[in-house]
């Protein structure tokens, strides 16, 4: 009887290891008495066992989970902040019997209640229909802001100097950073704009979609009062 020759030892290199250890996530559930004798070096100079390892990144991955978690609570919670302020300003928008009161309310509301320091209700009319409101023509804003109005949506960053002197006038040099949103309903066109001393505060889309929501209730409150500003110079 002779002997059949001895197969040659297959050498397995680290990547073959690692996809077999990939394909087979289970490995370790089968052979749980090798876990204590995986050893991993570890920056100290120590040597650590897989065990502990893992251990340490769950650690650190349950850190930075509860940290984006607590990052996504501060945004819920500023959210619910500003749709309670967005909510009073609608009601006192609804609420209000005449123009005047309207423009009252919405930059009372803004300066105070969303403590914005820089605000700017601008209405664009051929003709000046809101005496307590700024107005300006539908040429003359296009020349200033035009491509700011042309997306039709409510917009933040920095603006340029010629823009933020239409908007903000005399204290457009103190204005870093904007927001500013169309009125556009039904034949009513205007700009609200808000300012801020902070070059980063309006640079990206945080409040704006509030912002949106006060525009679109304020278009509709504005029309709804045209009316009775037009029967009061008649």
């Amino acid at each position: 009887m002779s002997d059949k020759p001895s197969q040659p030892a297959v050498e397995l290199d680290a990547l073959q290891v690692a996809e077999y250890l990939r394909q087979h996530p289970a490995f370790f559930a089968e052979y749980d008495e090798l876990l204590p004798e995986l050893i991993i070096p570890h920056q100290s100079g120590q040597a650590v066992s897989l065990v502990e390892r893992q251990v340490k990144l769950l650690r650190e991955r349950n850190i930075d989970v509860r940290h984006r978690l607590g990052q996504l609570m501060d945004v819920a919670r500023e959210n619910d902040r500003l749709f309670e302020k967005s909510r009073r300003l609608v009601l006192n928008l609804l609420e209000a019997q005449s123009l005047e009161q309207v423009i009252a309310s919405i930059e009372d509301s803004l300066r105070d209640d969303f403590q914005v320091p820089y605000v700017s209700l601008i209405l664009f009319s051929e003709t000046p229909r809101f005496s307590n409101a700024r107005c300006v023509t539908h040429s003359a804003a296009r020349d200033a802001i035009g491509h700011l109005l042309d997306s039709g949506k409510t917009l933040s960053g920095v603006l340029r100097p010629h823009e933020l002197a239409f908007l903000f006038g005399e204290s457009a040099a103190q204005v870093a950073s904007t927001a500013i949103s169309p009125i556009q309903h039904q034949g009513m066109h205007g700009v609200i704009a808000l300012g801020s001393r902070d070059a980063n505060h309006y640079r990206n889309a945080t409040g704006t979609l509030f912002l949106g929501y006060i525009a679109d209730a304020l278009a509709r409150v504005l029309l709804r009062q045209r009316p009775l500003a037009d029967e009061g110079r008649g």
